[in-house]
């Protein structure tokens, strides 16, 4: 699975992906590309893409359940010369340029655009960016080579766990509406949501080479959202998302008690000896809510020592 993040996901966390690593085979490493340079340069080249590409908009007039093969993302023709020709059949297909959604998210003290094209919202819940995910995805380089794909067979899979822009693309999107178990043992499916994103290097692998991505690789990924569930990756009572304290969505930065655990890690997270979860005094299985007079929740306050334990 190429969405995999080439970060190490700390302590082994109920994570069963593996990341990618280029083979240490003696030659001298290229020096990395300044990345606010690099976002520009992809930008430039996403833009062109744009402005060269179009799709089969008139499929997707009437939302419905669509799969990744309905959209189809065609170049324009180019006369003899390789001039490009105007769109073909204006009233079915549109250009890209004419309809996605421009983004913008900082990631390693660069802001980043990316960009969606958005075809079905869906209708079931929205994941946050810690959560786990069910979905259907094919992913392709800008030259239109596959590098990675479910083929239909949905993948389930961690958020944390994947390439930065996954997280900023599909919790803007809803899981599907319901769904039906069939006799073969296969599901279906109703309301979910589907698109594709336009990735940047930056918010893809950026200098590190996988297999089938060149570095500096702008990502294409055509994606069906189908469910999604909320992570409390340390079982402490806190969703891991409610652990990003100063909401940068980097949750390795947050570690209240400085033990070097971060507290989507740590049972512990104001280091008191008082389990977090056991700072839950209500027993409502909700620590968040429990606070003390200044208005901190008690599982971040090193001083209070309470307990729904005997």
């Amino acid at each position: 699975m190429k969405l995999k993040n080439y970060h190490v996901i700390l302590l082994g966390v109920i994570l069963s992906f593996v990341s990618c690593n280029k083979d240490d085979d003696g030659t001298t490493s290229i020096p990395e590309r300044d990345r606010e340079e690099q976002q520009l340069t992809d930008k430039d080249s996403l833009m062109g893409y744009f402005e060269t590409h179009y799709y089969n908009a008139s499929t997707f007039a009437t939302p419905g359940n669509f799969s990744l093969s309905d959209l189809i993302i065609t170049e324009l023709p180019t006369d003899e010369d390789g001039n490009y020709l105007e769109l073909p059949d204006p009233e079915n297909n549109t250009l890209l340029i004419d309809a996605v959604e421009t983004h913008l998210t900082t990631y390693q003290e660069t802001e980043y655009e990316y960009y969606i094209l958005r075809l079905n919202q869906g209708g079931g819940d929205m994941p946050h960016f810690s959560d786990s995910v069910l979905a259907n995805y094919s992913g392709n380089t800008m030259d239109g080579e596959v590098f990675d794909s479910t083929v239909n067979a949905d993948s389930d899979f961690d958020l944390l766990s994947v390439i930065p822009g996954w997280r900023e693309v599909l919790p803007q999107f809803s899981a599907a509406t319901s769904f039906v178990e069939n006799g073969d043992g296969t599901v279906t499916y109703e309301g979910y949501g589907f698109g594709a994103m336009f990735l940047p290097s930056g918010l893809g692998y950026f200098s590190s080479a996988q297999s089938g991505i060149p570095s500096y690789s702008n990502l294409i990924f055509k994606f069906e959202l189908y469910q999604t569930e909320v992570n409390d990756h340390d079982s402490d009572g806190v969703p891991s998302y409610l652990e990003d304290l100063d909401g940068d969505k980097d949750l390795y930065n947050d570690d209240t008690d400085g033990d070097e655990v971060p507290n989507f890690l740590d049972v512990d997270d104001d280091g008191d000896d008082v389990l977090t979860k056991h700072e839950d005094l209500n027993n409502d299985g909700d620590p968040t809510n429990d606070l003390n007079s200044e208005g901190v929740p008690l599982y971040l306050d090193e001083n209070s020592t309470e307990s729904n334990q005997d």
